[in-house]
């Protein structure tokens, strides 16, 4: 799981965002490996139906939708015939359905078609980017529903894929994505996919900018994945429970003055 691909990326997305010399060194990795890129609709529709996958297989996913991903990774990416997952918040790119809030600078809506003609899946990841269990139940059928629609209206094909922001979801969440028309989608969770996680919880494993060449070697094999999220498992864990609570008192809040809220546990991951 990527989110920016840049050399001086902005504050807010420093942490989660990789330089294009490390993305370049990380992609080498995997091709001197003999791993196989799949987009996300791929390894779903495997999983389905039994068709085979390559030796391999490996999801190379993009969050949010920053510019860096057109600049910077699409050459490597191209140069590789490496296949990737790109999960956008639609509000956020430049163009006509910009409503501000991006961290950073965006893709505009030709980048985004420049990368699906270019192979690159393109995913949903909501409208306005919020937490999505945090939200009652309208709002939350406009996020999804939305960012699908305008997919659909720029890119000519209405997306399969979607990812949670912030990785945050709920049975009622989940619900709601799978309504809204997408087949499968994309928690973190920071461990390999399997297809016991089911289709809406896919769990991914983040690259941060202080993922040296080394290390992405051992969590693309799956090794180390317990050591080195360990920290973030357990803060994890933690704010469950504060989301769990949040959400609580929402409800509560909307069944004394009548509103109608859906159910559903928090699942970070």
């Amino acid at each position: 799981m990527y989110h920016a691909v840049a050399h001086r990326p902005a504050p807010a997305t420093r942490a989660l965002s990789v330089t294009p010399e490390a993305f370049t060194a990380q992609m080498a990795l995997l091709g001197a490996r003999g791993f196989t890129p799949v987009t996300t609709a791929r390894l779903a529709d495997a999983w389905r139906t039994g068709k085979p996958l390559p030796e391999r297989p490996v999801l190379i996913t993009f969050d949010d939708g920053y510019a860096g991903v057109h600049r910077h990774a699409l050459p490597v990416l191209a140069e590789r015939s490496f296949a990737a997952t790109l999960f956008v918040s639609t509000a956020w790119l430049r163009g006509a359905y910009d409503e501000g809030g991006a961290l950073d600078t965006m893709l505009d809506w030709d980048q985004v078609r420049e990368l699906a003609a270019a192979g690159t899946e393109i995913g949903g990841h909501s409208h306005t980017h919020p937490q999505l269990d945090q939200l009652d139940d309208g709002r939350l059928r406009f996020e999804t529903g939305r960012c699908r629609e305008i997919l659909a209206e720029e890119l000519g094909a209405e997306p399969v894929s979607f990812a949670y922001p912030y990785g945050y979801s709920s049975r009622r969440v989940r619900h709601a994505v799978r309504t809204a028309g997408f087949s499968q989608a994309l928690a973190v969770g920071n461990t390999t996919a399997r297809r016991g996680q089911g289709p809406y919880a896919l769990r991914r494993v983040t690259v941060r900018r202080t993922t040296g060449v080394e290390e992405f070697g051992r969590l693309v094999e799956g090794r180390g994945l317990a050591r080195a999220f360990a920290g973030d498992r357990a803060l994890t864990r933690g704010y469950a429970l504060v989301r769990r609570a949040r959400r609580a008192v929402a409800v509560a809040r909307g069944a004394v003055r009548g509103g109608r809220y859906g159910g559903g546990v928090a699942d970070t991951g």
